[in-house]
């Protein structure tokens, strides 16, 4: 970035305190940065100097460099060190300009602190134990706030030509996210946390959302409690004229004060989600499928139960499903006079299988064992072709008959048929519905059986076999693979494969085909593959331009199974996507003319949101909500960048932490930092985040929650947001949900909410 040379020749004259104004020359601590912004590295260069003499000269032999972590940009950071203590005292913050000379251009200063005597500073400064060590710390403390404060300012002075791209609506929350980013990097946290609450003042960790005014009345407080004899032994804490002037500028560019940022996130919010509804925080948004459109009422019943957002994934059905599913979720919104807005995703680059052609003249019906061990009939319905079976049941599978089938029957008749393997079966007719739209049977069986397109039911009377009906149609199923550990699984380029060996030990195939040709170019033998979110592993064995052999590595015991649509990961490769896709541009217009909320998914850098937003200023979608997807490792990486991109437009924005594939991404033991780190960030950012992926899922599923589970939703209350994915208990889940939020929400706010003192700061 710059020679060492250049710097070091401009640190001596900065570090000389002649020079720059100062009476002690004992107390010089000098932090630099560089013309880099914000670094995709989330890294910064920390060059302590080991010895610096009292007159400022900097010993360039003893300097050395060293990487730490952070949260914000490339920075230099230079230290006095007297002894075993570091005295810091008086902070500089200088820039290098785009020419590498100092001298020519010479470094801005922005500001210091002047103390007078060396006395007054190894009294401020002791950490030795006495009689007047709690002064000593508050001062101490007190000193530490007010250079943070200055670096906060500073590095809102620095990054100022990138706020002044963001709009108006996010200017605000832009620059307290610089500030959020800036304290980071200080890698102080740990200790000023410690030292904060041994005076009675909450962790920083609190006031994430409203940092500069919570440091300034942080300071205003200890000024306060500061002994009236050490104060007179010291200069008024003062700003350099630099410092006014970026604090002219925050002035100028909004109102920073706890209680203005508290309205401004709940506006955020407001704009993208709604009002919340029955005294919630924490809107529920609930995943929905084509499921909906043969049983309205479940959507009636969502809205009803506390759902108040409604998501569509555009990677699966098509636009004439959408249509009907946002058809009912309108009508059953203004029937009841509940708000319900509607997020659709677009299927973004991410990597899926393909589609797999099932026998549509043939289907496996099987009971099942529940927890005891205990076998449960598989149970399915019979009716004429136009019928359903009746909204509160649940059957395995639906054969439409025909007509005469009807005219003989009755609960308790028992039926006998020969399935396509030439298995001689029964069923027992338990359930009768007389209702025109839902007439038919529910019949069970503890068997299991295959049932085609032509199968004849019979009757036995005495000894007499009498033809009751046949098949005349089946609804198509999903279908899908199986795969153990140890198989071998080959994937290859055609968009489609059929399902063979039909009544075979295997079922179905084990090849399956993949929606993308990016795969085929990206993998390499060696590297591990995951399919599902994650529920089933491989590694990859072979390549070649057109199929790719897996050895499944980990998979359900019984084995796993693996349809269309599900979701493949390739976390060790360098494959290269792109944002938006050819599909995604298409489905675009039909979610600006029906959605309240576009989902980008697999967003991975600026460039993927630079492409969205030109998209929406073509369509003039300045209103439409957009919610970035955080699902790769790309994504929480640049994260920083992808928010001060998105505040650079006026529309309403969010994040959802989609811990499926981010997960799979960066691995299952970062995954509890990484939830962290952005919830953290998007609350620095005033941005509503989406807390997603298997939230209750034993619950949605089985309709039993874990203990986990109930955990998981009290640290997703942190969020503005919860997702539920669809599944046969979803209602319930709902309900559940609600209430677990309501009651929470009478009893506290939001941590983001929180007051900054314990005691001593009032509300506003």
């Amino acid at each position: 970035m710059f020679r060492r040379s250049a710097w070091r020749e401009e640190l001596n004259r900065l570090t000389d305190p002649k020079k720059i104004g100062l009476n002690d020359p004992s107390s010089v601590s000098s932090c630099f940065i560089l013309h880099q912004r914000f670094q995709p590295s989330h890294g910064f260069w920390n060059v302590i100097s080991q010895d610096v003499k009292l007159r400022g000269n900097l010993t360039n032999s003893t300097c050395k460099q060293s990487l730490a972590t952070s949260f914000y940009g490339d920075q230099l950071q230079l230290m006095k060190k007297e002894r075993d203590n570091l005295r810091r005292c008086s902070v500089i913050f200088a820039k290098l300009q785009e020419n590498d000379q100092p001298k020519e251009n010479g470094w801005n200063a922005y500001g210091y602190y002047n103390h007078k005597t060396e006395e007054g500073l190894s009294r401020q400064f002791s950490y030795n134990q006495g009689p007047d060590s709690s002064v000593n710390l508050q001062d101490h403390l007190l000193e530490k706030l007010k250079a943070v404060h200055l670096h906060l300012l500073a590095s809102e002075r620095w990054n100022t030509p990138q706020l002044k791209l963001c709009h108006r609506n996010y200017l605000v929350s832009a620059i307290n996210l610089t500030h959020y980013l800036a304290l980071q990097c200080l890698d102080v946290s740990h200790h000023l946390q410690e030292d904060l609450a041994s005076v009675g003042l909450l962790s920083l960790e609190y006031i994430n959302s409203h940092i500069l005014a919570s440091i300034t009345a942080c300071i205003q407080l200890l000024d306060n409690l500061v002994s009236e004899d050490l104060r007179r032994n010291e200069n008024a804490y003062s700003m350099h004229t630099s410092d006014h002037i970026a604090s002219q500028d925050t002035e100028n560019m909004g109102d920073f004060s706890i209680s203005s940022i508290r309205k401004r996130i709940a506006s955020h919010v407001g704009a993208l989600f709604g009002l919340a509804q029955d005294k919630r925080n924490v809107h529920i948004m609930v995943t929905v499928g084509r499921e909906a459109v043969s049983n309205e009422m479940m959507v009636t019943d969502l809205l009803r139960a506390g759902a108040n957002i409604v998501r569509i994934n555009c990677a699966h059905d098509d636009s004439s499903v959408w249509s009907e599913i946002i058809r009912i979720v309108r009508h059953s919104s203004q029937m009841l006079e509940k708000p319900c807005r509607i997020l659709m995703d677009l299927g973004g680059s991410k990597l899926r299988t393909g589609n797999l052609k099932l026998d549509p003249n043939l289907i496996r019906i099987s009971p099942k064992k529940n927890a005891m061990g205990e076998l449960l009939p598989s149970q399915f319905w019979l009716c004429c072709e136009g019928s359903s079976p009746p909204a509160h049941l649940s059957p395995d599978a639906i054969l439409y008959i025909d007509h005469k089938f009807f005219n003989k029957l009755k609960v308790g008749s028992v039926l006998q048929f020969v399935d396509v393997r030439g298995k001689k079966r029964t069923i027992k007719l338990i359930l009768k519905s007389s209702i025109f739209a839902y007439s038919g049977y529910m019949v069970e069986s503890l068997r299991t059986v295959y049932v085609g397109v032509g199968t004849e039911f019979y009757m036995k009377d005495k000894n007499t076999r009498h033809l009751i009906g046949r098949v005349v149609k089946m609804p198509a199923l999903e279908p899908f693979i199986r795969v153990n550990v140890g198989n071998l699984l080959t994937i290859c380029r055609d968009s489609c494969l059929s399902v063979d060996n039909v009544g075979a030990a295997t079922f179905f195939s084990t090849r399956i085909a993949c929606s993308s040709d990016h795969l085929f170019d990206s993998v390499k033998p060696g590297e591990p593959i995951a399919f599902d979110d994650g529920k089933i592993w491989g590694e990859i064995r072979k390549t070649n331009p057109s199929e790719i052999t897996v050895l499944i590595t980990h998979a359900d015991p019984k084995g796993s199974k693996l349809g269309p649509g599900k979701s493949i990961n390739i976390p060790k490769s360098e494959a290269q996507f792109k944002g938006l896709t050819s599909k995604d541009l298409v489905d675009l217009e039909f979610v600006a003319a029906n959605a309240d909320m576009v989902g980008i998914s697999f967003i991975r850098d600026v460039h993927d949101m630079v492409i969205i937003q030109h998209e929406l200023k073509k369509r003039k979608l300045n209103k439409l909500g957009v919610i970035l997807k955080i699902e790769t490792r790309d994504a929480f990486e640049k994260l920083p960048l992808l928010l001060l991109q998105a505040m650079q437009s006026s529309n309403p924005f969010g994040v959802m932490i989609a811990r499926g594939d981010l997960m799979v991404e960066c691995g299952w033991d970062k995954m509890a930092d990484i939830q962290e780190h952005i919830l953290s960030l998007c609350n620095a950012a005033h941005v509503p985040v989406i807390w997603a992926t298997q939230v209750l899922d034993s619950l949605v599923k089985f309709g039993l929650p874990t203990r986990a589970e109930i955990t998981d939703v009290a640290c997703a209350m942190r969020a503005s947001c919860i997702m539920l994915n669809k599944g046969e208990h979803i209602v319930e889940a709902v309900s559940a949900l609600a209430s677990i939020l309501s009651s929470h929400s009478a009893k506290s706010m939001k941590t983001m909410s929180n007051p900054l003192f314990q005691s001593m700061h009032p509300s506003e």
